[in-house]
């Protein structure tokens, strides 16, 4: 038997969100354009006598090491299809911020699914892979795919989309997290009584992206939840302040926050800006990443 698999699994940050008023399920239809970008933790996954969920790295104290645990439920579906034990130790090497908007934990949810497919030998297919990432978290399906893509629905249903080059970007990581349920119930408390628009992907975004044009990506960029995590986190105003001073091309909330996410000209932009947002003090660390980056890769054994 194989002794282990070790998946890289990409951040990602969400250059339009756009969000519907609330259904019926208390879900929310999104145009949501991901890109995956060039922060990664790794999900290593070894056999044992039961499932044991383990985590290093920064933040890791964050992370619960229980049955809720998307990693943990993974393998747990995964398993439940096949008719098989759950019997696996699952190890996180975490550098994607915790609880920062940048779908942390549904990377390792997506990440275990993939090791354990081919640790167990479960042969499952892209299809029945990404089925089980829809059940587990709507971010899940495009941690696994990766690139760039349209999630509607409530995010989970993915369209591709090409991109004509490099994107660079700097990540303010900020000091505790933000509850994503929390982000959109203020959403609802400010949208009410508004008649909000059905959601829809930029025209003007999807071409950046087909193009690589990155002025004109810096123009389009969107957040619709931002208001509502500015709301809950005041603060992060001197944050996206701090880094258009900085050069910044734009600035914006990555998802429900509270991570915040530059979009500069290039690397050495890239590097100005993430040591003035340091200097700022208005955020705990600033991350350096591309975009795209693959999803869900085995990259040793």
């Amino acid at each position: 038997m194989t002794e282990s698999i070790t998946v890289r699994v990409p951040a990602k940050v969400n250059v339009q969100l756009a969000v519907g008023a609330a259904r019926p399920d208390g879900f929310h239809d999104l145009a949501n354009v991901f890109l995956a970008v060039s922060l990664y933790d790794e999900v290593t996954a070894t056999p044992a006598d039961g499932l044991r969920i383990t985590c290093s790295g920064p933040d890791a104290g964050q992370v619960p090491l229980d049955a809720t645990n998307l990693a943990a439920r993974a393998a747990t579906a995964l398993a439940g299809r096949y008719g098989v034990s759950p019997d696996v130790h699952l190890h996180i090497a975490k550098d994607i911020p915790v609880a920062g908007g940048m779908a942390g934990g549904s990377a390792d949810g997506a990440g275990a699914l993939l090791a354990c497919d081919a640790l167990w030998g479960t042969g499952a297919s892209r299809e029945e892979l990404l089925d089980i990432c829809a059940e587990l978290g709507s971010d899940v399906p495009f941690s696994l795919v990766g690139g760039a893509a349209l999630g509607t629905g409530r995010g989970e249903r993915l369209t591709p989309l090409e991109v004509g080059g490099t994107f660079h970007w700097v990540f303010a990581v900020a000091d505790g997290g933000l509850s994503t349920p929390a982000v959109y119930g203020e959403f609802d408390r400010l949208a009410a009584g508004t008649d909000v628009p059905a959601p829809a992907a930029s025209p003007a975004l999807l071409e950046a992206l087909r193009t690589g044009d990155t002025a004109l990506l810096a123009g389009a960029l969107v957040n619709d939840l931002q208001p509502a995590a500015l709301s809950l986190r005041p603060s992060l105003a001197g944050t996206l302040a701090a880094g258009t001073a900085a050069g910044a091309l734009a600035g914006l909330v990555s998802g429900s926050g509270p991570t915040t996410a530059f979009l500069v000209k290039d690397e050495e932009a890239a590097r100005t800006v993430a040591d003035a947002l340091l200097a700022s003090g208005t955020c705990r660390t600033a991350r350096v990443a591309t975009s795209p980056a693959a999803g869900a890769t085995q990259i040793r054994t």
